[in-house]
């Protein structure tokens, strides 16, 4: 006996009957198609404000936001990269509160792109001890910048040769380099999806934010274009929010037309949420746009 078709095939098989590019519409709440996680940024405020420490972090993402995957920023454990009594209580600390640790966000460790050689190989090197540091955490990633001051093909091809040398040694620890549009060069859509073509390595990938494409001189990439271009090397993706209106939709990006680039993309992963904005404050942006993602089609918890 045949089953029943899905919503899926239903809209597939009316797009194949009238020959017309319908958009398919994005699941419902109950069928989730992909899970909702918290970058640590969210809370940068009250992090700084020694409100909350790094090691309670898996804990506020569970018990304050129910969600069941957390993103860490290098900044709030500077110090701790090799320090592994230190990360062994994070990881046992996510672990009791049932928190997968997705990925750690490095800044500040060099330009990847960086014309300059000496300078160029340290910091690949630097970002050799957070590679160590994620693979002990569980973290599938470092999500790192590529930059560097230069001619921009010329830092393109640099930048991937770098990527390329961190992803080398992230084999062995089964740990990918991915990279997120990030200021500069970076939000170009395009010429970040360059470095990836050039860099051709199935651990190097992209981390897609929908509101980093700020390119310099007050001048902004189109983040819907940008995320399109993007996605094909996606392993993660964050959810960028700065404000809401009153029926709880962020102001700055149609997340329903971003959630569907995202979704046609055929990624199935985890969307970090990343809220950046002052008002609401943090707890209360980070919710707004956790409810927005489940209305996306999304699964907290």
């Amino acid at each position: 006996m045949s089953k029943n078709p899905s919503r899926r095939e239903v809209l597939a098989g009316a797009t194949s009957l009238t020959g017309l590019a319908l958009t398919p519409a994005l699941p419902m709440k109950e069928d989730p198609w992909f899970r909702i996680s918290l970058a640590q940024w969210s809370l940068h405020r009250t992090l700084r404000a020694g409100k909350l420490d790094n090691l309670d972090f898996a804990k506020a993402t569970r018990e304050r936001f129910g969600l069941a995957a957390c993103e860490y920023v290098n900044a709030f454990f500077k110090d701790k990269a090799c320090d592994f009594d230190y990360l062994s209580d994070m990881k046992t600390r996510a672990a009791d509160h049932g928190v997968e640790s997705l990925l750690i966000m490095v800044d500040g460790e060099g330009q990847l792109g960086n014309p300059d050689a000496a300078a160029r190989k340290r910091a690949v090197h630097n970002h050799y001890r957070w590679v160590v540091a994620a693979s002990f955490l569980g973290c599938h990633s470092i999500r790192v910048n590529a930059g560097g001051n230069g001619a921009r093909d010329e830092v393109q091809r640099l930048a991937a040769d770098s990527l390329n040398k961190i992803a080398e040694f992230g084999e062995q620890y089964d740990c990918s380099v991915i990279v997120e549009n990030h200021g500069g060069a970076s939000s170009d859509g395009a010429w970040l999806a360059g470095v990836m073509k050039l860099a051709d390595n199935p651990r190097v990938g992209t981390l897609p934010d929908f509101g980093n494409f700020h390119v310099g001189g007050g001048n902004w990439y189109d983040r819907y274009k940008g995320v399109e271009e993007l996605m094909p090397y996606a392993k993660a993706v964050s959810a960028k929010s700065h404000a809401f209106d009153a029926d709880g939709n962020e102001t700055k990006t149609d997340y329903q037309r971003m959630m569907r680039i995202v979704q046609q993309a055929n990624y199935r992963g985890w969307v970090g949420i990343e809220w950046e904005g002052g008002d609401p404050g943090e707890d209360e942006g980070i919710k707004l746009t956790r409810d927005l993602l489940v209305r996306c089609g999304g699964r907290a918890g």
